[in-house]
């Protein structure tokens, strides 16, 4: 492995890094993490974001390199349409949570635990699949081989995951601290929520109007 492709791969580890903290990935992972009682387990959940989200880069992208194929726009954009649709999901299932929780105080917490680490790496799976048009794009202009590909992806994976696991332990703090405080901490995760849907419906309405989705796949 020459000193050039360990440069690249460094800079992949750094891109993936920055990847983890775009705007929808913060903000899907943010209402997990609103839901966590523990910090460790808000970290955990940035983790199996990340394990979602790699692996789904590394099938769809190395199929796609291996056939020398790339998506189509529409299809892209329609990915990326998905995630604006699941962004209004969670958005609305961490405001009505508040409220499932309320009448479930003292049901044991395994089983949402569970859930929500299976939450986590569903959405980093999607976000996968919106992002795999790019992450294409990008090795194909960076690396030769297949190999050296399969190797970046997993390079930048490992980026996204440690990017994430940092941010979400960051976003865990605040929840975490005013767990006692029950108006205080329903506050923060209602404007979680809020956030997250009003982005959703912003980000479905620029893919779709703005960029022009809706009138691609018009007859």
């Amino acid at each position: 492995m020459d000193v050039s492709f360990l440069s690249i791969l460094t800079f992949g580890f750094i891109l993936g890094i920055k990847h983890a903290i775009e705007p929808d990935h913060v903000i899907a992972v943010s209402t997990i993490a609103s839901q966590s009682k523990k910090l460790t387990r808000s970290s955990l959940a940035g983790i199996f974001w990340g394990i979602g989200h790699t692996a789904t880069l590394f099938i769809v992208g190395i199929v796609l390199l291996i056939m020398k194929g790339e998506i189509p726009e529409k299809w892209v954009m329609t990915l990326e349409f998905f995630v604006g649709i699941m962004l209004v999901y969670l958005g609305i299932s961490t405001i009505t949570s508040l409220k499932k929780r309320h009448h479930n105080k003292h049901v044991q917490n395994i089983p949402f635990n569970h859930l929500s680490y299976t939450k986590s790496m569903v959405v980093g799976f999607i976000h996968g699949l919106a992002g795999s048009g790019a992450m294409v794009l990008l090795v194909m202009s960076t690396v030769n081989s297949v190999l050296e590909s399969a190797i970046y992806i997993l390079i930048f994976g490992f980026g996204t995951i440690f990017g994430m696991l940092f941010f979400t332990t960051i976003l865990g703090i605040p929840f975490i601290f005013s767990a006692k405080k029950l108006r205080i901490n329903h506050a923060l995760t209602q404007m979680t929520g809020a956030i997250s849907t009003v982005f959703g419906i912003y980000y479905m309405y620029n893919l779709g109007v703005v960029e022009g989705l809706f009138n691609m796949w018009l007859p």
